[in-house]
């Protein structure tokens, strides 16, 4: 077990980690945070981010993530890269396992967001990383001039098809409903682009593919049952995401969904613990709530700890 007595331990480095962070260690807060990837979280597999407030014309999400990450160094905050796999309430004190390793500290502020659902049709698994993705930013390079098909119809769906139009000859949006979720600014651009083609009322029954990798979507329609198969050679799941709270499913109160149950001050069903970000239930997951929750929970928890005194 680590001697080190932290103030406040924050797991998670995405937009609502970061920000608890530079809140957290410029209250003078021995703060760590712990990130199992990359620091800026999902926001780092954005090409641009248009509804942050103070950047007209946009920011590259990546770019914007280090911004995030400089001034939380300007305060002095400590950040490691681990897993973390186990939380203990010991009272005054909690216990982390950090990838085996214990840590001790007075507080939790759990940040650690969601990950891309799956679509759990035959072929998904087995392809993934040879046609199947989940993140257009990542591997959209790899499918220059030939058609792909992105799986879902929100503000994330939207954009991927458009960035995909940059490298795909033929960029198809299969959503199950006959309308986008999408804002309408996105909408507009979908149906303005000539790349893109819509595919209305529909689902992927199963990933077709061989040894070189995907080869073909067989979809289904929802209004008359039939079938067709897509010619695409990559498929881009943007179906919304999961909570990644499964390893506090004893431990906290989740919502069936599996999203932390908090109240509006972020604080947890363990006093000490608090959560933000995409973590937490709430109506609403942009980098606006999540910088938001971030800055709530680390004030609240900074209150927290004075009462403690």
């Amino acid at each position: 077990m680590s001697e080190t007595l932290y103030d406040v331990l924050i797991i998670g480095g995405g937009p609502a980690g970061l920000t608890a962070g530079l809140y957290t260690s410029r209250a003078k807060l021995k703060s760590l945070l712990v990130e199992r990837m990359i620091l800026g979280g999902q926001v780092m597999t954005t090409t641009k981010v248009e509804n942050y407030p103070g950047f007209p014309g946009g920011i590259d999400g990546p770019d914007l993530m280090v911004r995030f990450q400089e001034h939380c160094q300007e305060f002095g905050l400590e950040t490691m890269t681990g897993e973390v796999t186990g939380l203990v309430d010991k009272g005054d004190e909690k216990i982390v396992t950090v990838d085996g390793k214990e840590f001790r500290t007075r507080a939790v502020i759990i940040t650690t967001g969601a990950e891309p659902s799956k679509l759990d049709v035959p072929g998904e698994v087995e392809f993934t990383g040879r046609g199947v993705s989940y993140c257009a930013t990542c591997d959209g390079a790899f499918f220059r001039n030939v058609p792909v098909a992105i799986i879902g119809g929100g503000d994330t769906a939207a954009e991927e098809a458009l960035f995909l139009c940059r490298f795909a000859s033929k960029v198809y949006m299969v959503h199950r409903r006959d309308e986008l979720r999408a804002t309408k600014v996105l909408q507009d651009r979908i149906f303005a682009n000539d790349k893109i083609e819509m595919v209305w009322n529909s689902t992927v029954e199963e990933v077709v593919g061989d040894n070189t990798g995907v080869t073909s979507l067989i979809l289904r329609n929802k209004v008359d049952d039939s079938q067709r198969t897509l010619e695409a050679v990559g498929m881009f799941v943007a179906v919304g995401v999961t909570p990644k709270a499964h390893f506090l499913a004893e431990i906290l109160d989740l919502n069936p969904g599996g999203y932390i149950l908090t109240d509006s001050d972020c604080r947890t069903s363990m006093p000490g613990v608090f959560a933000a970000g995409d973590v937490r239930k709430k109506i609403l997951k942009q980098i606006a709530t999540a910088v938001g929750d971030g800055a709530i929970a680390a004030i609240v928890a900074e209150k927290y700890l004075d009462d403690m005194e």
